[in-house]
């Protein structure tokens, strides 16, 4: 078996399911599955194999067999591939309400709104179909200024870049370039960067991280079944993604089971799937599982993850104070609709936005959060509000509308505009005080057992 591939022999005390779905998934590391991102696949574990003859033959006829990486692409497989997005996705992903996200609001900077417009909508434009993921007339601008920016700092034995710095010289340039978009050749190389700057890592933790990887994939985990029953759901529409127990969904697998091995407190949850997916799009496993274990500890996931989302409630609150200092007519609005903040804001935080927004969108609110932290996160979230603002204060409004409203996907009408808004509030060192502030003041009423009548 290859070095890597978790063990077949049973724990003392693990759970029978438990151990077939890790076993399933380590033989089929070994063995490998036919027509990988193009096939569907056949289901294991969720309907176990063997009920009858049938079931048998159709998994045999699913395993790869020695022609699997030498054949001729077939016509088939040929079209698809031409199909894919510049992402990887072959089919679109839908979404019950998909609204536009006006760049008016956005050409106007975040000050103090004394009044409100009680005259708008209550709704937003809807938004027929996603819009294709486009490619910057900048982008090959920007391609070379990264590749000038961007310096190799060590190699591997095969004399591959295995670690990126940003040149001394160019430093002053990182934040403007990071928020006008990361070009995606350079994605996995500047998000690298920028995690190992953010927690101080350098390539020794990163070796560490490598072999925890590798020793937590040889141990059973209380959540294997919950993985693996959300697995097949993460990313839908990704050609990496497609195939039941293909390459993307059995790294997926892996790395999602040795993450919730990581940290005692926070074990597993579903939020941690979109994450690791993505992350896989730009890293292999060994990668996504080191810069997962940042997010969780650099970044403050373990926060957000861990039971009770005790960083969840202080970002939300931190969000409540920004719009009740500078919309206080949207934060009476809800206080009058009785919309808490939790009811629609929750899965933005805990998935980072991801089936929040188009791919595209989301890669560039990951570029600026991985440079700038978790504050970047509270400031997205009091953009959207501040965009829909004369919606939540209309006299039209009420529960139902505000929390359709807030619970939709959107698609900005100008990636670029929300992106330098979002800049400019994240540069007002005022507001950043504020909030380091407001997160102290949280964690004194956290401590006086005060916190659960403070937010709406």
């Amino acid at each position: 078996m290859p070095a890597g591939v978790p063990s077949l022999v049973p724990s003392p005390d693990e759970d029978p399911d438990g151990f077939h779905v890790r076993s399933t998934y380590a033989q089929l590391d070994v063995w490998g599955v036919r027509g990988d991102g193009i096939e569907e696949g056949v289901e294991r574990t969720r309907a176990r194999v063997g009920g009858s003859r049938a079931s048998e033959l159709r998994a045999h006829e699913a395993l790869a067999n020695a022609d699997e990486k030498t054949r001729e692409l077939t016509t088939q497989e040929v079209s698809m591939l031409a199909s894919l997005d510049r992402y990887g996705f072959f089919v679109t992903p839908t979404h019950d309400r998909t609204i536009l996200l006006p760049v008016a609001p956005l050409l106007k900077p975040l000050a103090r709104m004394a009044t409100a417009n009680t005259n708008g909508p209550t709704s937003a434009p809807t938004v027929s179909s996603l819009p294709q993921a486009t490619i910057s007339p900048k982008e090959l601008a920007r391609v070379a200024k990264w590749g000038r920016m961007l310096e190799a700092r060590s190699r591997d034995p095969g004399q591959n870049v295995d670690a990126w710095g940003i040149k001394a010289a160019k430093e002053h340039k990182l934040h403007e370039r990071t928020f006008k978009g990361i070009p995606d050749c350079w994605r996995s190389a500047a998000w690298d960067t920028l995690m190992c700057r953010f927690s101080k890592h350098g390539k020794a933790e990163t070796t560490r991280l490598a072999e925890e990887y590798r020793k937590a994939l040889e141990r059973p985990s209380t959540y294997d079944v919950q993985i693996d029953l959300d697995v097949p759901r993460t990313i839908s529409g990704h050609i990496m993604f497609r195939t039941r127990y293909g390459k993307g969904q059995r790294s997926l697998f892996h790395v999602l089971h040795c993450l919730s091995l990581h940290c005692d407190t926070c074990g597993y949850c579903q939020g941690m799937g979109p994450i690791a997916a993505t992350l896989l799009c730009y890293f292999e496993p060994t990668r996504t599982y080191a810069a997962l274990v940042r997010l969780h500890d650099a970044y403050q996931m373990h926060t957000i993850f861990q039971p009770g989302f005790p960083g969840l409630l202080e970002a939300i609150y931190v969000q409540e104070r920004i719009t009740e200092q500078l919309m206080p007519a949207v934060y009476a609005a809800f206080k009058k609709h009785m919309v808490s903040t939790t009811s629609y804001a929750t899965k933005w935080y805990i998935t980072l936005f991801a089936n929040s927004v188009p791919f595209q969108t989301q890669l560039r609110l990951w570029d600026v959060f991985l440079l700038e932290g978790h504050d970047i996160f509270v400031v997205i979230a009091v953009a959207i509000v501040w965009v829909y603002r004369d919606h939540i204060t209309s006299d039209s409004a009420n529960f139902e509308t505000v929390l359709s409203l807030l619970s939709s996907f959107f698609v900005p009408e100008d990636e670029n505009a929300l992106l330098s808004w979002i800049g400019k509030v994240i540069s007002d060192k005022k507001l950043r005080s504020s909030m380091q502030q407001w997160r102290a003041d949280w964690q004194r009423l956290v401590a006086a057992g005060q916190h659960n009548q403070a937010l709406l």
